[in-house]
């Protein structure tokens, strides 16, 4: 394994010059090609044109920008000169900006677009030390003088390009000296995390840190010289970053798309990619879109389609039972399983078997003709969902990690996923369960995660009091997330600690496994379960319940309920009785919940939830920002 990014970068280039690295949308729509040798000739010229401008090792550079083709040249062209990128989306939050950019003492930003500009030359005033803008796209005379006038020296991603160039044939081979001296320990960015928890922390992450995972991820989620992976995820954060160099590893090919359903559909069909890394939200997309589409039609098309999905979604629970493909917490008892369920397998798999060219492949097809799996991470991966892909065919490996780990902690290997959990530590990470005091439980038992290796980060950005909390002296990093490990040692996560529900009586819950099971009711968007209000632990739980505006008002077409206006639809009493029976049945004991998980109370919302607002930048739900936002709404329903 090369010892940092770039070097590993150059050494695929070397062996592959003429596989395509990078495919890009032209003017016209379709993709235009990069090779992995101009990648990275790309890459040399801008690492030698900062050199020119006098940025050295250990510069920390802003890095305001989507995912696209000048992220990755531009990002290995800092880091081969030792600079350190400080990396965020275009979606970043003013507020988010100042403080980023501030507390590392970036002088220069690489930028997106004139939208990136603007955000941050509102804050000049609040960040002095911003003297140069160096822009992907271009931007207007008028929008240079602002910022000439502001101080800023203004170049484009290609003036970059030929400064490097010209400093490569006045400096002979010193980027590639440059590249050269790097060392695996040395830090290869500062990602701030999403701050659903509050204020963005830094996190130090090293080479070694990202190649780490690079051993032993490639056996996991497999590519050929020349796949192509379909990426629509910001590159700025981690999993998206990672999931990119594994691709480049391998020799893969990076497509630009984006998480719209018209343009991702679309470019499935022009690219026909093998891989596809996405947040859980990205593939309730594509299931929900399927289902709505499925309720229009109607009629023998949509009674059949629910048929065979319900045969295949029963054969593979039979299927995943008799051959220990679900998560095990103890002795299975398999000989006498096999008796009962091996003729209901038999019975069903001719079934299943018809629903393939009846209905399954009229779904995979929507994914192009070559494609092996997605990955989805970022987020907890819905287990209905998981259900629903496993039963038509399509392959979707859930990960886990997070951005402290640089990420990876854990993902099912493709070729042998077990359902019900992220799979196992991938090597050269150590995992265990500890209690509250800190004592390591067996497998099988509820805790604390944590984790040991040379994935976890150097710590964070000028803050080592926050790194002394969450970082024993024996280096077990705490993650924060309740597991539990299967007698194979996979990590099955109940959900996070700092998010768990005491209610007045003592009772501790995880409100996400409540939530996606609302969540699977097509008439709920999004549900956010609660049991405290200002603060005061309540006697029982509630939820905010974002419905699904398009099913509700066809639920009224359906049963002649007139309207003025949809919130008074969601007063009517039918509405809000099937609500009622909707929440009860799925969060009740036939579903494995107990007493004391019913959701008692619920109100609506009708805003969908924001980015930057009540949602992280990965789109998690930031639970403070919900107990401030609703407080009115929580508080009238105790």
């Amino acid at each position: 394994m090369e010892q940092t990014l770039p070097k590993m970068f150059r050494k695929v280039a070397e062996q592959h010059p003429e596989i395509v690295a990078q495919y890009y949308h032209g003017p016209d729509g379709n993709f235009i090609p990069v090779t992995y040798k101009d990648a990275y000739q790309n890459s040399l010229d801008f690492g030698a044109g900062l050199l020119a401008l006098g940025i050295k090792r250990g510069d920390r550079i802003g890095l305001i920008s989507d995912n696209r083709k000048e992220w990755f040249q531009s990002d290995m062209g800092l880091m081969a000169i030792g600079a350190i990128d400080v990396p965020r989306g275009s979606d970043a939050m003013p507020v988010d900006l100042e403080y980023i950019l501030s507390f590392v003492e970036c002088d220069t930003v690489i930028v997106e677009n004139a939208t990136q500009v603007k955000k941050i030359l509102a804050l000049k005033a609040k960040l002095p030390l911003v003297k140069r803008f160096i822009i992907f796209d271009s931007i207007s005379d008028i929008e240079i003088n602002a910022c000439k006038n502001e101080g800023i020296e203004v170049l484009t991603f290609s003036e970059i390009l030929e400064k490097g160039k010209e400093y490569r044939i006045a400096n002979i081979n010193s980027i590639e000296n440059e590249l050269d001296k790097g060392k695996r320990d040395d830090i290869a960015g500062i990602i701030f995390t999403s701050g659903t928890t509050g204020t963005p922390k830094g996190v130090m992450l090293s080479h070694g840190n990202f190649l780490t995972q690079l051993d032993e991820l490639p056996e996991r989620i497999m590519l050929n010289v020349g796949d192509k992976a379909l990426l629509v995820l910001p590159v700025w954060h981690v999993f998206e970053r990672l999931c990119e160099y594994v691709i480049v590893i391998q020799a893969g090919s990076l497509c630009y798309s984006k998480p719209v359903a018209s343009i991702l559909l679309a470019d499935f069909q022009k690219i026909n990619p093998h891989l596809m890394p996405a947040v859980p939200r990205v593939f309730e997309a594509v299931y929900d879109g399927i289902y709505r589409k499925m309720r229009k039609t109607g009629g023998i098309v949509n009674a059949l389609f629910n048929f065979f999905v319900n045969i295949a979604e029963l054969h593979c629970r039979i299927d995943r039972k008799l051959f220990r493909k679900t998560a095990r917490f103890g002795n299975d008892y398999i000989t006498l399983w096999w008796p009962v369920l091996v003729l209901p397998w038999l019975i069903l798999y001719p079934l299943k078997l018809l629903g393939g060219p009846l209905v399954f492949n009229k779904i995979r097809v929507l994914l192009g003709k070559n494609f092996r799996a997605g990955i989805s991470g970022g987020g907890a991966y819905p287990k209905a969902i998981d259900e629903f892909f496993w039963a038509v065919g399509i392959n979707v490996v859930e990960g886990y990690g997070l951005t402290e780990t640089s990420p990876v902690i854990s993902v099912r290997p493709i070729p042998a996923p077990i359902f019900g959990t992220v799979g196992s530590a991938i090597r050269g990470v150590n995992i265990r369960v500890v209690d509250d005091n800190g004592n390591s439980l067996p497998q099988g038992k509820k805790g604390v995660l944590q984790v040991q290796g040379e994935t976890v980060m150097k710590g964070y950005y000028k803050r080592n009091d926050l790194t002394e909390k969450v970082i024993s002296s024996d280096g077990w990093l705490d993650t924060g997330d309740i597991a539990i490990l299967t007698v194979n040692n996979e990590i099955k996560l109940l959900g996070r600690k700092k998010d768990t529900i005491v209610l007045r009586g003592g009772e501790n819950i995880e409100p996400l496994p409540i939530e996606q099971k609302l969540q699977e009711s097509r008439y709920i968007n999004t549900a956010v379960v609660v049991g405290s209000c200002n603060g005061e632990d309540m006697r029982y739980l509630s939820a905010l319940i974002l419905p699904n505006e398009e099913d509700v008002k066809a639920f009224a077409e359906e049963n002649n309920i007139s309207f003025n206006s949809y919130e008074s639809l969601l007063k009517n009493d039918a509405v809000q009785k099937l609500f009622e029976n909707e929440i009860a049945s799925l969060v009740g004991p036939k579903n494995g919940f107990k007493i004391f998980e019913r959701v008692a109370r619920f109100t609506f919302i009708t805003k969908p939830f924001e980015v930057g607002k009540e949602l992280s930048a990965k789109q998690e739900i930031m639970r403070y920002r919900i107990s401030e936002i609703y407080k009115t709404e929580i508080a009238s329903m105790y």
